[in-house]
């Protein structure tokens, strides 16, 4: 799909390419590519965004500063699985190029709230800073996301109640998996994002532009590196979390183990009584007692009491 914007005082309004400031490509079928390819040096494949080293992912070509940062979002084959997935930014010739072949939210929530981010949308630059805003700001969600997630597994871990089950556990497991991948992904984002602004700074300076989006770009740093931080103290929320859930998993494992543990102990002495008069010798006197087989009973029940009444005395129960 295409999708082309031009500014109109402080919101953007579709046009056609050739009018555009920002030209959005999302899984750009050929005759797409072909609108768009007198404007750009080059149009990159999916292959081609994936390939690239995270070193070389920032570039100048013809006169174009060609950026490619990870961007949470969605997978286009079922609409729900969550990856991180590259964006070429094309920066060059009055325009801002994007191509993107997953669905990250972002692009589809900044064209109607251009107008309220940082500079406003007047200049293929204000409207990167923009997107990078708008990044930044999912990013966050995300992350607060994944904390308030993390906090509901430490209540229902530690809170005051009945022992957790089993599913529940497996539960905790897999939420805390699923959220030290959104972090992580997140992490390599805010990386990729980091070093695509200073990128853009410097080409900025090197056209003497820089001092009017000098003040923006060094707000979004700082947003970056305070989600980083927040990041890492997620990352230590996920060990804790996994730590716990294992802890709670083998306290219930050891409280199976102890039951199965005091009721063989428990039969240990009636199976020991049953097994001496369960032996096949010709002298055995008690075989000739009319009472022995009653005697026998009672003394196999008795032994077990005695046996659970030393376990209850010692707390082992």
């Amino acid at each position: 799909m295409l999708f082309a914007y031009r500014s109109e005082g402080e919101t953007l309004i579709q046009t056609l390419p050739e009018a555009a400031l920002w030209i959005d490509l999302a899984k750009p079928e050929a005759e797409e590519a072909a609108l768009v390819a007198p404007f750009v040096p080059e149009i990159p494949t999916l292959e081609d965004l994936e390939e690239i080293e995270i070193s070389a992912r920032l570039y100048r070509e013809g006169g174009f500063d060609i950026m490619t940062i990870l961007v949470p979002g969605l997978s286009r084959d079922d609409l729900v699985t969550p990856i991180n997935g590259p964006v070429a930014f094309l920066k060059g010739g009055g325009r801002l190029v994007t191509v993107r072949y997953h669905i990250p939210r972002p692009f589809e929530t900044y064209p109607a709230r251009a107008g309220k981010l940082g500079l406003g949308c007047a200049t293929p630059e204000r409207i990167f800073l923009g997107l990078c805003e708008e990044i930044i700001g999912r990013i966050a969600d995300l992350l607060e996301g994944a904390g308030r997630a993390l906090d509901r597994i430490t209540h229902d871990l530690f809170a005051p109640k009945a022992a957790p089950t089993a599913a529940f556990l497996q539960e905790a497991l897999e939420t805390a998996g699923r959220q030290s991948d959104m972090v992580a992904n997140c992490r390599l984002s805010l990386l990729t994002l980091d070093r695509a602004l200073g990128f853009f700074r410097v080409g900025l300076e090197d056209r003497g532009q820089a001092e009017p989006h000098k003040a923006t770009i060094i707000g979004l740093s700082r947003d970056v590196q305070a989600l980083e931080v927040h990041g890492d103290y997620l990352t230590a929320r996920v060990a804790q979390v996994t730590d716990a859930t294992l802890g709670m998993i083998n306290l219930a494992q050891n409280t199976t183990v102890r039951i199965v543990s005091v009721v063989a102990v428990l039969f240990l002495p009636p199976t020991l009584i049953a097994s001496v008069y369960g032996m096949n010798f010709r002298q055995m006197p008690e075989l000739d007692y009319p009472w022995g087989y009653p005697a026998a009973l009672v003394l196999m029940v008795l032994s077990a009491l005695v046996t659970f009444g030393i376990f209850k005395w010692k707390k082992w129960l």
